[in-house]
């Protein structure tokens, strides 16, 4: 099984930003132990600021890949390209989010790309990526 995680914009400063929202730990110390703790499913990860990047990755591996695992960030709740890109995929697409989006300011409550996800999981903080995994591999 291949799933290819890929994070939005300032999901690169997980870790640094706004610690009590996201946590205190960064994606790249996280993704280490997700793989060991899924040593059977291949990971791969992306991460980009830039919405057309985005949209180039998924399209990318959209096709050979078992499923994406995508926190699109605050473009989540602008983005009807990336809502578009998901619905032309092959694989499915979990929307994922560290924080509970319905706890925050009212803009986060509404998402763009959620109606083209298979599924959306929030509030466990990076654990969410886990739950994620955890869904793909139970379909197996």
């Amino acid at each position: 099984m291949k799933i290819f995680i890929i994070n939005g914009p300032n999901l690169n400063l997980l870790g640094i930003r706004e610690p009590g929202i996201y946590g205190s730990n960064s994606f790249d110390d996280y993704l280490p132990k997700l793989r060991a703790h899924y040593p059977d499913i291949h990971l791969d990860y992306y991460q980009s600021n830039i919405e057309g990047e985005l949209i180039n990755k998924m399209q990318e591996v959209g096709f050979t890949y078992d499923g994406i695992v995508l926190n699109a960030g605050a473009y989540t709740h602008t983005s009807v390209a990336l809502h578009d890109c998901i619905r032309s995929l092959k694989c499915p697409v979990i929307e994922v989010h560290i924080s509970n989006v319905h706890q925050r300011e009212e803009f986060r409550h509404r998402s763009m790309i959620s109606s083209a996800c298979k599924g959306v999981i929030c509030g466990f903080g990076l654990n969410s990526y886990r739950l994620a995994i955890e869904s793909f591999r139970d379909e197996r």
